[in-house]
Formats: structure tokens, C-alpha cells, sequence
């Protein structure tokens, strides 16, 4: 039987001299969407950011976002008056400002995010906000919203139903209920080109990764992961093929934003890897998941919320959703252990955890978590704040 200590460990010595010599890049911004896969990219910076004791620009306080929904400020990082320009990765949700991200991260930053298809995208985010959206609370289902959404979505309540409509838009900082007007588009496409080196596409995932991995000159464990934040297939609303179409009229600057990303998307893995080579690399790191999946996981899949065992690996539950989680196996020796428990780890916890060991004299995020995850905290060797 092979050592879990070599499954652990056998890919970056087997990765850590890549084909063409070149340096991983440490300074990143990952513009982190909503819906789009992007709290497993989160968790892979994370990962990152420990592997080589990076810095990371965390919400300051008991924020657990960057200022989400409002527009970034610099201020609402952790100690930025003290660091400064000295962060190395930042990826919580922020509403992007590039004049105030440029602050905090240094000048040689790269900037990546990712988009999804805003059909699948608008039905998972019908679901998850459900309960806290008014365009969505008042309307049944998702059907019946996109039948006739002005019906629900009110202009004044826009704060709360950013979620309801072009909420990638949004998210890069734009007017998600701006006109669809050509000259316009093109305006914020081009803009978004000039200030992010690379957008991934969450529906070719793990072709995504190893885009990432090639252009940022990361190894193959730097990129391998667990599906996080994702829910169980039972909460999916079906779709009819008039509310899909309709998602594309609804939706509009989503829709564009996606179909052009997606066409620059193919255009780059064609330039920088080529179709043969992208295969071969996308099934080696499926074996890569699955090894470290048997190595870590006693179901070898995700599960519901209230199969979940360690209350304190729970993430977050929104909405109508079953957001699934993971049981590790009981017998994992202790650096295993610490590799699979950062795989699983939930955004939140993840997030309060390094924001206690980067800021150990800071008082800890109140994510009122049960007391399992402070003794998990305890065994992960964290300074105690004063």
C-alpha cells in the first residue's frame, strides 16, 4: 500500500522543475464572482498564500468580506495603514475598484477572475439568495420570476437584488442595470482586458486550473482541489428553455460579458498550451484529486449538511440550498491531516483562520462557530491573541 505521506507529498517533487524554467508568481488578485466556483479558487489561493507565507490583504475587523457590496476601499483591509502596498494575494469578495485595489497590491500584481454561463448562474443564485432578495422572495420559483422579472424587481430596492440581475457586471464594478447599448459593452470589455491578465471560465474548471497553473508557473498541487461551497442536485430548479432564453435577454451584460471571455478563454489555452496537451494535463489532475480524495476522505465525495460530521468544517447555508461539505478519515497522520483539512476548509473558517494567524493580536472573527473549531484552531498551533 503506498505511504499517504508520498500521496501527500509525491507531486511537487515530481512538478517542482516545469518544462520551461520560470518563476511562480506570488502577487495575485483574484477577483472573486459570485455563483461561479469561486470559493474553491479561493480556497486554492489560500493554500497558496501558506505555502509560500505569503501575505493576504483579509477584511479588517469582523468583516468577512472586503466591503461587499459597497465599492473597495483600501480601508477595508486588515492593518493597510501598517502594510501597505505589501500584500501579496487578495481574493474576498470585493465589488472591484482598481484605483484602490492598486493600493494595497503591488505593481507587478496579476489579476485574474472567473465567469459562468449566467443561465446555470442565475438559477443557482435564484436558490441561494432566495430568502434574502426581494425579486426573488416575492416571486415562486425561478420560472415564474423570469416570466416577467419587472414584476419583482424593483429599482428601489436595487441594493438588495444585485444578486436578481447581471450580478457578474456588478461585480467588476460596473451598473448591473445599465442599457444594453453596443458602444457601452465594448467600452467595459475592453476595459476589463486592460486591467485583469486572465479570466477563467467556472464551466471548464479544471481547464481553468491548469490555465492558471501554466501562466502563473505554480505546480500541479498548487492548483488541485475539492469542490467547495457547491449544493446537493435535490435543490437545482429545472429551467425552461423560455426562461433560458429569456436569462440571455434579462441578463444581457452578462451574457456578453460570458460569450466574449469565453471566445478569449479557448483563444488563450490554444496559445499558451495547445488542445493535446490541455487533455493530458486536465486527466493527470483528476488522478491527482481523486488519489488525494481516497488519501483524505472517508465517503470519497462531498455530503449534505447534516451528514457533515465536524460541525466545525459546516460552510455556510443560504437560502434553499443543501450546501455540502466533507468528512475526513479519523486515522490521518498529522501533516495529512493538515493538507486535508485545508482542502475542506469552508470560506469562512479558512478566512478567520488565517486572519488569526496573520493578525494574532487582533481580536478573532465571531463567525459564531461552534467550539469544535477552536479547538481545531488550537490544534492547527495558533498564536493566542493578547
Amino acid at each position: 500500500m503506498k505511504n499517504k505521506n508520498d500521496v501527500i507529498s509525491k507531486s511537487h517533487e515530481e512538478l517542482l522543475i516545469p518544462s520551461t524554467p520560470c518563476r511562480a508568481k506570488t502577487n495575485v488578485m483574484f477577483l472573486k464572482t459570485h455563483k461561479t466556483a469561486s470559493s474553491t479558487v479561493l480556497n486554492i489561493m489560500f493554500r497558496f498564500a501558506e505555502r509560500y507565507n505569503l501575505t493576504v490583504a483579509l477584511p479588517a475587523g469582523q468583516l468577512v468580506h472586503l466591503g461587499y457590496p459597497k465599492t473597495f476601499l483600501a480601508s477595508f483591509v486588515e492593518e493597510f495603514q501598517v502594510i501597505g502596498q505589501n500584500y501579496n494575494i487578495m481574493c474576498n469578495h470585493l465589488r472591484f475598484n482598481p484605483s484602490e485595489v492598486q493600493k494595497v497590491m503591488a505593481a507587478n500584481t496579476f489579476y485574474f477572475s472567473i465567469l459562468r454561463n449566467p443561465i446555470p448562474l442565475l438559477e443557482s443564485s435564484y436558490v441561494y439568495y432566495k430568502d434574502s432578495v426581494p425579486a426573488f422572495r416575492i416571486s415562486k420559483d425561478v420560472n415564474e420570476y423570469l416570466a416577467s422579472p419587472m414584476k419583482y424587481y424593483h429599482p428601489e430596492d436595487y441594493k438588495q437584488n444585485i444578486y436578481a440581475r447581471n450580478i457578474m457586471w456588478f461585480d467588476f464594478g460596473y451598473d448591473n442595470n445599465a442599457e444594453d447599448n453596443k458602444k457601452y459593452i465594448q467600452a467595459v470589455l475592453k476595459e476589463i482586458e486592460q486591467n485583469f491578465h486572465l479570466i477563467l471560465i467556472a464551466d471548464y474548471f479544471d481547464e481553468s486550473m491548469i490555465l492558471l497553473k501554466h501562466i502563473l508557473c505554480w505546480d500541479l498541487d498548487d492548483v488541485i482541489y475539492f469542490k467547495l461551497n457547491s449544493r446537493s442536485q435535490d435543490t437545482v430548479q429545472t429551467l425552461t428553455l423560455k426562461s433560458k432564453e429569456r436569462i440571455k435577454a434579462w441578463c444581457s451584460l452578462d451574457w456578453k460579458l460570458y460569450l466574449h471571455f469565453n471566445q478569449s478563454f479557448w483563444r488563450r489555452i490554444e496559445e499558451t498550451i495547445g488542445f493535446e496537451k490541455l487533455e493530458k494535463e486536465v486527466n493527470h489532475l483528476r488522478m491527482r484529486q481523486k488519489e488525494l480524495m481516497e488519501t483524505c476522505l472517508s465517503d470519497q465525495e462531498a455530503v449534505g449538511k447534516d451528514h457533515i460530521k465536524n460541525k466545525a468544517l459546516l460552510p455556510f447555508q443560504s437560502g434553499a440550498t443543501d450546501i455540502l461539505g466533507y468528512n475526513l478519515k479519523q486515522d490521518l497522520d498529522n501533516r495529512t491531516l493538515r493538507t486535508c483539512q485545508k482542502m475542506v476548509m469552508p470560506e469562512l473558517q479558512y478566512t478567520s483562520y488565517l486572519y488569526a494567524v496573520q493578525h494574532p493580536h487582533k481580536k478573532r472573527k465571531q463567525l459564531g462557530l461552534p467550539l469544535l473549531w477552536t479547538s481545531f484552531q488550537e490544534k492547527m498551533q495558533l498564536p493566542t491573541p493578547n
